[in-house]
């Protein structure tokens, strides 16, 4: 199983939006599930794509002119069933809107579980008014936000994610994961933690080399809005851009990244952003928030 792997949609099946997501977002329940759907499709295409978990851990859906796979929820692979209820703890922290960002490390020294390879963050805001507060900005003029805007969105990220996982190298053949949760702490209880994890310490994490952010995509509901940021060795950009993946793009600047989340999604772009920063950037506002403890796995790459 190679990190260059597709999978081809059936022509045969429909390309419905309902298969994978609700059909309509009005509501706060409806908003909360598609959030989380979002993210079981994003962590299953980062971990099937990049070859961790073999085929049979997965089943397919459709949207668009992409055939997703994503994680079967009761599946026979321990490690993706591990995942998997990860995710699920993570979702309690979601509903209570404690959660900040969803941090997910791949590494290849168990004795050393913060030097990384690869990381996957995932960073969520909310809002209690709704459609009065479901408003994007950009170059000064103010949209509403629709259901067709937020389709849009998903489908552009879930894309741009692909063309990034499947243009990346192969992975070492076992390599570990580990999953940090981040919460809003001006409103999460200190003796909060969702189930599968407990009380960690904000530690740093350091990357093998040279780190480069890329800003995969943003997506907004009436109630929620989730950033997806991916981080490779620089190798793999440089590679990447002599084969002309990737646009050539300036370096995001803290003030830019902090406007961010309030910018319309460009859906012109055919791929992810990239920052090339010298050190290996922490979640905003380190200061409000703590994290859970790390929850590790180990997975072996199967090559085909």
């Amino acid at each position: 199983m190679t990190s260059g792997k597709v999978c081809v949609r059936n022509k045969e099946k429909t390309s419905e939006w309902p298969g994978l997501f609700l059909n309509d977002l009005k509501t706060k329940k409806e908003s909360l599930i598609f959030v989380k759907r979002m993210i079981a499709v994003a962590v299953s295409s980062i971990t099937y794509l990049r070859g961790i978990f073999p085929e049979y851990a997965y089943r397919s859906r459709y949207l668009a002119d992409m055939c997703i796979k994503v994680l079967h929820e009761n599946g026979n692979t321990p490690g993706a069933s591990k995942v998997v209820k990860w995710l699920m703890g993570s979702f309690d922290a979601l509903e209570k809107q404690y959660l900040q960002v969803i941090s997910i490390g791949v590494y290849t020294d168990p004795e050393n579980p913060n030097c990384i390879i690869e990381a996957y963050q995932f960073n969520f805001r909310y809002t209690e008014k709704g459609p009065e507060m479901d408003i994007l900005r950009n170059k000064n003029v103010e949209m509403q936000v629709t259901l067709e805007n937020t389709k849009q969105a998903s489908v552009l990220l879930i894309r741009k994610l692909f063309l990034l996982m499947q243009n990346l190298d192969a992975l070492p053949n076992k390599v570990y994961l580990t999953m940090k949760l981040y919460y809003y702490d001006d409103i999460t209880p200190a003796d909060y933690q969702p189930p599968g994890f407990k009380e960690g310490v904000y530690d740093h994490l350091w990357f093998e080399g040279m780190p480069v952010h890329f800003k995969v995509g943003e997506v907004h509901t009436s109630y929620h809005a989730l950033r997806v940021q991916v981080s490779v060795e620089q190798s793999q950009v440089e590679k990447l851009q002599r084969r002309d993946y990737l646009k050539e793009s300036k370096p995001v600047s803290v003030d830019e990244e902090k406007k961010a989340s309030s910018k319309k999604i460009d859906t012109k772009r055919d791929f992810p952003s990239d920052d090339e920063s010298a050190q290996f950037k922490k979640p905003a506002r380190p200061l409000q928030k703590r994290k859970a403890a790390t929850k590790t796995l180990v997975t072996k790459k199967r090559r085909v």
